[in-house]
């Protein structure tokens, strides 16, 4: 067995990524709500969201694995290049990653595995399988799944969500569009070779543009909301500012003067800007 096809399916930067909100939000809930996180707990809460995500993301390359084959990108992915083959062994090895996270998230409370649930379900069912190949509002569909991230981190210490969990929800949500958008805007032939309704491929590149600020707009509105709502300090404020500055900057130039290599950029530095978000919220409550 090729271990390294195996890790690199499960997309471990993206799940590195998910985890952080997770994780984010599990210490922002323990201090707000004075409940300490023993290591045991940081470990169990750890390995549910990696297990999660990374078996959501094993097997939405299992079902996209025919486009993948046609896609520039995507095409010596360990599946369409045969490293994992037969395909079946993917997709037992995503359904053991799933399971493992929702048997986990089952004995920590309701609402942390109804978190992974409905990630699960929207990840895979919604977004990879009924709407990725026959709707443009396809991310816009699949993009629940990456705030519930958070929201399962919240839950996981707290048993319950609220408001605060919500705005750290709703962050990852409005954030997904425009990072996928903008990797879509620099590789519209190949979503257009594939048949996959991306936006920027249905609509052109000028009112992608206008789409993805608009998302981003509404991200930068959010992140400040958390810090007008949650109470958070000077330090979640100067990142939540110079990030979202750096970001819609860059989005207005785009705007004025379309490109796909500064699409690029600007889907580079996205990801970057999400960890900064949430490791700030943490060390500001943390440091407070």
């Amino acid at each position: 067995m090729d271990a390294k096809s195996y890790v690199e399916i499960s997309k471990p930067k993206l799940v590195f990524l998910l985890v952080i909100t997770s994780l984010g939000a599990m210490f922002v809930a323990s201090i707000r709500t004075d409940m300490p996180l023993t290591l045991t707990q940081i470990v169990m809460g750890t390995l549910t969201a990696i297990l999660g995500g990374a078996g959501c993301n094993v097997l939405t390359s299992y079902i996209d694995r025919d486009i993948d084959a046609l896609m520039d990108r995507t095409r010596k992915r360990p599946l369409p290049s045969k490293r994992i083959d037969p395909a079946r062994n993917a997709l037992i090895f995503g359904l053991v990653l799933t399971g493992a996270s929702l048997v986990l998230a089952a004995f920590q409370n309701v609402l942390a595995f109804a978190c992974i649930l409905f990630g699960v379900i929207d990840n895979v069912l919604i977004y990879s399988i009924g709407s990725k190949r026959r709707s443009s509002l396809n991310i816009i569909l699949g993009g629940f799944s990456g705030g519930l991230a958070p929201l399962y981190g919240w839950a996981f210490v707290t048993g319950t969500i609220d408001m605060t969990a919500l705005i750290l929800g709703s962050i990852v949500v409005l954030w997904i569009p425009s990072h996928i958008w903008s990797l879509a805007l620099y590789y519209r032939s190949d979503y257009k070779k594939a048949n996959i309704p991306m936006l920027p491929v249905v609509v052109g590149m000028e009112t992608a543009i206008k789409c993805i600020a608009s998302t981003v707009m509404l991200m930068v509105l959010a992140s400040f909301a958390l810090y007008f709502y949650g109470g958070f300090g000077i330090l979640y404020l100067s990142v939540s500012v110079v990030t979202g500055a750096v970001v819609l900057g860059g989005y207005l130039y785009l705007f004025f003067r379309p490109s796909q290599e500064l699409a690029w950029t600007l889907f580079k530095i996205s990801s970057p800007q999400l960890f900064l978000l949430f490791t700030a919220a943490a060390l500001d409550v943390s440091l407070a």
